[in-house]
């Protein structure tokens, strides 16, 4: 049985590749993709006058974002006020977290969705209204949220999907927060990217549209002193505009990296049949009882449509 799920799931994974990748061309069609293109910059120019009010050093995560692609900052730095509990959930649960994926291809484990429900302190952090207010300004459109993942990334020498160099494609800016859970040094699997000027150079050499490109690839084109490793100690925040930037998870070598993503884009995604939900429609709806109005918005957006 368990033998036939696997091979129902692939077969399933396989029909969803095949249909996003038909929809993506279907958008790339120019009298499907110069109105969307217009209605967005029509949006972004309304919604100007109603982004959220930022402090001095907000603005300047969110300039840096626009200019260099990546910030490195801290929990502490952040303050944001449900960070104990964040990293009091955290702290029970790195240690259910399996070392073992049992696929030696494999090079990230996941927390189930069943264990997030058992602490949802983690997936309401992404929720913060300070996150929020940074992703929206940076964005520049009222903001969907699509969840948390705490992952264990596995000491192995698997080089494939994130740990190959990419840009995310599912909106034109994307928001990702990640939170580092243990010490991260250059042996330890940190986000690395190139700056934002250099990804545009090294785009358009390589014609990228979408997909990975290994770092054999990459070295041909560019230099790998051009690479930003984003280091730091347990509690250290990388917040990425990985839209804009070619990145990667640099695999780990010393041990396993420790740490949680949140995932955020506009409501109006370029390609939403790309966006997806950390957690299941149902557990989602067992965990608004504990959102705001705002909340629920950035949660079910797509019911907003």
């Amino acid at each position: 049985m368990l033998v036939v799920k696997q091979v129902t799931n692939k077969m399933k994974t396989i029909a969803t590749q095949v249909r996003n990748k038909i929809l993506k061309n279907l958008y790339e069609v120019s009298f499907i993709r110069d109105p969307a293109e217009l209605a967005y910059e029509a949006a972004l120019e309304k919604h100007k006058s109603h982004l959220p009010v930022l402090s001095t050093t907000e603005r300047a995560i969110v300039e840096t974002l626009n200019t260099e692609g990546v910030v490195v900052t801290s929990l502490e730095e952040l303050s944001i006020p449900s960070t104990p509990q964040l990293l009091e959930a955290a702290k029970i649960l790195m240690p259910k977290i399996s070392r073992f994926s049992g696929d030696e291809n494999e090079f990230v484990v996941h927390a189930t969705s069943e264990q997030m429900m058992e602490y949802p302190e983690i997936f309401l952090w992404g929720l913060e209204q300070r996150l929020l207010n940074l992703a929206e300004n940076y964005l520049g459109l009222p903001v969907a949220y699509h969840g948390s993942y705490f992952r264990r990334d596995l000491a192995n020498q698997v080089e494939r999907k994130s740990r190959l160099w990419h840009m995310d494609s599912e909106d034109r800016k994307l928001f990702k927060v990640i939170v580092y859970l243990n010490d991260i040094n250059d042996e330890r699997g940190p986000f690395q990217y190139l700056p934002k000027d250099i990804t545009s150079k090294v785009a358009d050499s390589l014609k990228y549209k979408y997909g990975y490109i290994s770092d054999k690839s990459m070295q041909q084109v560019i230099s790998q002193s051009n690479y930003k490793s984003c280091t730091g100690s347990s509690g250290t925040v990388v917040i990425a505009g990985t839209g804009s930037v070619f990145h990667r998870g640099k695999k780990p070598v010393d041990s396993d990296r420790l740490s949680v993503f949140f995932d955020y884009t506009s409501r109006q995604p370029k390609f939403p049949f790309y966006c997806k939900s950390s957690l299941p429609m149902e557990d989602l709806h067992l965990l608004s009882t504990m959102f705001s109005e705002e909340q629920k918005q950035c949660v079910f957006w797509r019911q907003q449509f």
